[in-house]
Protein backbone atom coordinates (compact mmCIF):
# COMPACT_ATOMS: atom_id res chain seq x y z
CA UNK A 1 0.00 0.00 0.00
CA UNK A 2 1.40 3.36 -1.01
CA UNK A 3 1.64 6.26 1.42
CA UNK A 4 -1.16 8.07 -0.43
CA UNK A 5 -3.47 5.03 -0.33
CA UNK A 6 -2.67 4.47 3.33
CA UNK A 7 -3.57 8.06 4.16
CA UNK A 8 -6.80 7.78 2.20
CA UNK A 9 -7.75 4.56 3.97
CA UNK A 10 -7.06 6.10 7.37
CA UNK A 11 -9.09 9.21 6.56
CA UNK A 12 -12.00 7.09 5.38
CA UNK A 13 -11.95 5.15 8.63
CA UNK A 14 -11.93 8.41 10.62
CA UNK A 15 -14.96 9.57 8.65
CA UNK A 16 -16.80 6.33 9.43
CA UNK A 17 -15.99 6.77 13.13
CA UNK A 18 -17.18 10.38 13.19
CA UNK A 19 -20.73 9.13 13.94
CA UNK A 20 -19.62 7.53 17.23
CA UNK A 21 -21.28 9.43 20.07
CA UNK A 22 -19.31 10.29 23.20
CA UNK A 23 -20.14 10.26 26.89
CA UNK A 24 -23.48 11.78 27.89
CA UNK A 25 -22.41 12.23 31.52
CA UNK A 26 -18.63 11.68 31.74
CA UNK A 27 -17.16 10.79 35.13
CA UNK A 28 -13.98 12.60 36.10
CA UNK A 29 -12.68 9.89 38.49
CA UNK A 30 -12.71 7.44 35.58
CA UNK A 31 -11.09 9.99 33.25
CA UNK A 32 -13.78 9.41 30.66
CA UNK A 33 -12.75 11.24 27.51
CA UNK A 34 -14.03 10.64 23.99
CA UNK A 35 -11.19 9.24 21.88
CA UNK A 36 -10.95 11.47 18.78
CA UNK A 37 -11.93 9.64 15.56
CA UNK A 38 -8.67 10.67 13.85
CA UNK A 39 -6.59 9.17 16.65
CA UNK A 40 -8.67 5.98 16.77
CA UNK A 41 -8.40 5.62 13.00
CA UNK A 42 -4.63 6.05 13.19
CA UNK A 43 -4.26 3.37 15.86
CA UNK A 44 -6.56 0.90 14.10
CA UNK A 45 -4.92 1.56 10.74
CA UNK A 46 -1.42 0.93 12.09
CA UNK A 47 -2.57 -2.24 13.85
CA UNK A 48 -4.19 -3.46 10.63
CA UNK A 49 -1.02 -2.79 8.63
CA UNK A 50 0.97 -4.77 11.22
CA UNK A 51 -1.32 -7.78 10.83
CA UNK A 52 -2.78 -7.31 14.30
CA UNK A 53 -6.48 -7.25 13.30
CA UNK A 54 -7.27 -9.92 10.71
CA UNK A 55 -7.91 -13.43 12.10
CA UNK A 56 -7.64 -12.12 15.66
CA UNK A 57 -9.71 -11.21 18.66
CA UNK A 58 -9.46 -7.48 19.34
CA UNK A 59 -10.15 -6.30 22.89
CA UNK A 60 -10.78 -2.66 23.80
CA UNK A 61 -10.01 -2.26 27.51
CA UNK A 62 -11.91 0.63 29.08
CA UNK A 63 -13.85 0.94 25.85
CA UNK A 64 -16.13 3.79 26.92
CA UNK A 65 -18.57 4.42 24.09
CA UNK A 66 -16.69 2.05 21.81
CA UNK A 67 -14.49 4.16 19.54
CA UNK A 68 -11.49 1.81 19.27
CA UNK A 69 -13.59 -1.36 19.38
CA UNK A 70 -15.77 -0.13 16.54
CA UNK A 71 -12.79 1.04 14.54
CA UNK A 72 -11.39 -2.48 14.74
CA UNK A 73 -14.78 -4.00 13.91
CA UNK A 74 -14.82 -2.03 10.66
CA UNK A 75 -11.68 -3.90 9.61
CA UNK A 76 -13.19 -7.38 9.94
CA UNK A 77 -11.36 -9.23 12.74
CA UNK A 78 -12.66 -12.60 13.94
CA UNK A 79 -14.10 -11.09 17.11
CA UNK A 80 -14.22 -7.79 19.01
CA UNK A 81 -14.77 -7.34 22.73
CA UNK A 82 -15.30 -4.01 24.50
CA UNK A 83 -14.82 -3.96 28.28
CA UNK A 84 -15.90 -1.13 30.59
CA UNK A 85 -16.93 -0.87 34.24
CA UNK A 86 -19.54 1.84 33.63
CA UNK A 87 -22.89 0.66 32.18
CA UNK A 88 -23.92 4.05 30.80
CA UNK A 89 -21.23 4.34 28.10
CA UNK A 90 -21.70 0.66 27.26
CA UNK A 91 -25.31 1.45 26.42
CA UNK A 92 -24.11 4.25 24.15
CA UNK A 93 -21.56 1.87 22.63
CA UNK A 94 -24.34 -0.51 21.59
CA UNK A 95 -26.14 2.39 19.90
CA UNK A 96 -22.88 3.39 18.23
CA UNK A 97 -22.45 -0.14 16.91
CA UNK A 98 -25.74 0.23 15.03
CA UNK A 99 -24.67 3.65 13.71
CA UNK A 100 -21.36 2.37 12.40
CA UNK A 101 -22.75 -0.86 10.88
CA UNK A 102 -19.48 -2.69 11.42
CA UNK A 103 -18.57 -5.91 9.62
CA UNK A 104 -17.89 -7.73 12.89
CA UNK A 105 -20.27 -7.91 15.86
CA UNK A 106 -18.94 -6.55 19.15
CA UNK A 107 -19.44 -8.20 22.55
CA UNK A 108 -19.86 -5.48 25.18
CA UNK A 109 -18.78 -6.66 28.62
CA UNK A 110 -19.41 -4.77 31.86
CA UNK A 111 -16.35 -5.45 34.00
CA UNK A 112 -13.32 -3.79 35.55
CA UNK A 113 -10.85 -3.60 32.67
CA UNK A 114 -7.99 -4.13 35.11
CA UNK A 115 -9.55 -7.48 36.06
CA UNK A 116 -11.05 -8.42 32.71
CA UNK A 117 -12.83 -11.82 32.87
CA UNK A 118 -11.37 -12.96 29.57
CA UNK A 119 -9.43 -16.11 28.70
CA UNK A 120 -9.31 -16.12 24.90
CA UNK A 121 -7.60 -19.00 23.13
CA UNK A 122 -6.94 -17.30 19.80
CA UNK A 123 -4.40 -14.50 19.20
CA UNK A 124 -5.45 -11.28 20.94
CA UNK A 125 -4.74 -7.66 20.14
CA UNK A 126 -5.56 -5.08 22.82
CA UNK A 127 -6.38 -1.54 21.75
CA UNK A 128 -6.84 0.89 24.62
CA UNK A 129 -6.90 4.49 25.66
CA UNK A 130 -6.46 3.96 29.40
CA UNK A 131 -6.80 6.61 32.11
CA UNK A 132 -3.56 8.56 32.30
CA UNK A 133 -3.69 8.63 36.09
CA UNK A 134 -4.09 12.40 36.14
CA UNK A 135 -6.82 12.45 38.80
CA UNK A 136 -5.89 12.40 42.48
CA UNK A 137 -6.18 8.87 43.79
CA UNK A 138 -5.98 7.45 40.28
CA UNK A 139 -2.21 7.51 39.90
CA UNK A 140 -0.79 4.54 38.04
CA UNK A 141 -4.07 3.73 36.34
CA UNK A 142 -2.38 3.14 32.99
CA UNK A 143 -0.04 0.61 34.62
CA UNK A 144 -3.03 -1.47 35.77
CA UNK A 145 -4.37 -1.54 32.21
CA UNK A 146 -0.98 -2.63 30.88
CA UNK A 147 -0.93 -5.42 33.46
CA UNK A 148 -4.17 -6.72 32.01
CA UNK A 149 -2.70 -6.57 28.52
CA UNK A 150 0.19 -8.73 29.73
CA UNK A 151 -2.29 -11.37 30.87
CA UNK A 152 -4.52 -11.57 27.79
CA UNK A 153 -2.74 -10.11 24.76
CA UNK A 154 -0.09 -11.09 22.26
CA UNK A 155 0.22 -7.46 21.24
CA UNK A 156 -1.21 -4.20 22.56
CA UNK A 157 -1.59 -0.59 21.47
CA UNK A 158 -2.05 1.98 24.20
CA UNK A 159 -2.27 5.77 24.49
CA UNK A 160 -0.27 7.53 27.22
CA UNK A 161 0.74 11.03 28.24
CA UNK A 162 3.69 12.44 26.35
CA UNK A 163 6.90 11.62 28.19
CA UNK A 164 5.80 8.08 29.08
CA UNK A 165 8.33 6.29 26.89
CA UNK A 166 10.76 5.39 29.67
CA UNK A 167 7.95 4.06 31.88
CA UNK A 168 6.32 2.01 29.13
CA UNK A 169 9.59 0.54 27.89
CA UNK A 170 10.68 -0.33 31.44
CA UNK A 171 7.34 -1.95 32.18
CA UNK A 172 7.46 -3.95 28.96
CA UNK A 173 11.01 -5.13 29.68
CA UNK A 174 10.05 -6.24 33.18
CA UNK A 175 7.18 -8.31 31.76
CA UNK A 176 9.15 -9.88 28.92
CA UNK A 177 7.59 -7.62 26.30
CA UNK A 178 9.07 -5.30 23.71
CA UNK A 179 8.00 -1.89 22.45
CA UNK A 180 8.20 -2.23 18.67
CA UNK A 181 6.55 1.00 17.53
CA UNK A 182 5.86 4.40 19.07
CA UNK A 183 4.36 7.53 17.61
CA UNK A 184 3.23 10.91 18.88
CA UNK A 185 -0.39 12.03 18.58
CA UNK A 186 -2.47 15.01 19.62
CA UNK A 187 -5.52 14.41 21.82
CA UNK A 188 -8.21 17.07 21.64
CA UNK A 189 -10.02 17.58 24.95
CA UNK A 190 -13.30 19.53 25.09
CA UNK A 191 -14.31 21.29 28.30
CA UNK A 192 -16.42 18.75 30.17
CA UNK A 193 -15.39 18.86 33.83
CA UNK A 194 -15.43 21.69 36.40
CA UNK A 195 -11.64 21.70 36.71
CA UNK A 196 -11.26 22.46 32.98
CA UNK A 197 -10.55 26.14 32.35
CA UNK A 198 -10.48 26.20 28.54
CA UNK A 199 -13.35 25.40 26.18
CA UNK A 200 -11.03 22.95 24.50
CA UNK A 201 -7.36 22.15 24.45
CA UNK A 202 -5.00 19.73 22.82
CA UNK A 203 -2.60 17.56 24.78
CA UNK A 204 0.41 15.66 23.51
CA UNK A 205 0.20 11.90 23.79
CA UNK A 206 2.19 8.87 22.69
CA UNK A 207 0.96 5.56 21.33
CA UNK A 208 2.96 2.38 21.91
CA UNK A 209 2.79 -1.02 20.24
CA UNK A 210 4.06 -3.75 22.54
CA UNK A 211 4.61 -7.41 21.70
CA UNK A 212 4.05 -9.49 24.83
CA UNK A 213 4.84 -13.01 23.65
Amino acid sequence: MTEGNAGSTRRRLAQELAVVAGFEDPRAPLEQYHTPPDLAAHIVHVSDLQGDVEDRTVVDLGCGTGMLALGAALRGPDRVVGVDVDPAPLSTARENERRVAARTDVSWVRADATRAPLCPDDPVTVLMNPPFGAQSGNEGADRAFLETAVDIADVSYSVHNAGSEAFVESFADDEGGEVTHAFAAEFDLPRQFDHHEDESRSIDTEVFRIEWR
